[in-house]
């Protein structure tokens, strides 16, 4: 492993403490909208915010110490990115074509996006 590797691999595990407690985080409040009712905007928004987020971290492997094989070789910053909005927008898409029974909501684009891309801004920043 040349010095380049090990200093990228060193960051990653540096951070990789806090990325686990944003995924808890994230999940534990994810769920919780089943569980607890806070209103509609918990009821109808904090799912779509926090589902995409967590998925994010656990595809890209962020909370854990830096593998580097053909997964996290795939799944990039960017193209977890694209993918995981692509999926998002499809979910709507559906939503609003009535494939299945759900209430299409355009804000939920935003609320999709709102932890999302935030999270792609600091993966990429940490990569750097």
């Amino acid at each position: 492993m040349n010095i380049e590797q090990k200093t990228e691999n060193d960051r990653h595990n540096k951070y990789a403490p806090y990325w686990a407690i944003t995924l808890v985080i994230l999940v534990s409040s994810g769920l919780a909208t089943i569980w607890i009712d806070l209103g509609d905007f918990w009821k109808g928004y904090v799912l779509d915010m926090a589902g995409p987020a967590w998925a994010y971290i656990l595809f890209r492997g962020l909370y854990t110490k830096k593998t580097d094989n053909i997964w996290t070789r795939i799944f990039t910053p960017k193209t977890t990115l694209v993918l995981f909005l692509m999926v998002s927008g499809a979910i709507e898409l559906a939503q609003f074509l009535e494939l299945y029974e759900a209430t299409y909501d355009p804000w939920d684009f935003l609320a999709y996006a709102s932890i999302l891309i935030p999270l792609f801004f600091i993966d990429t920043m940490q990569n750097r």
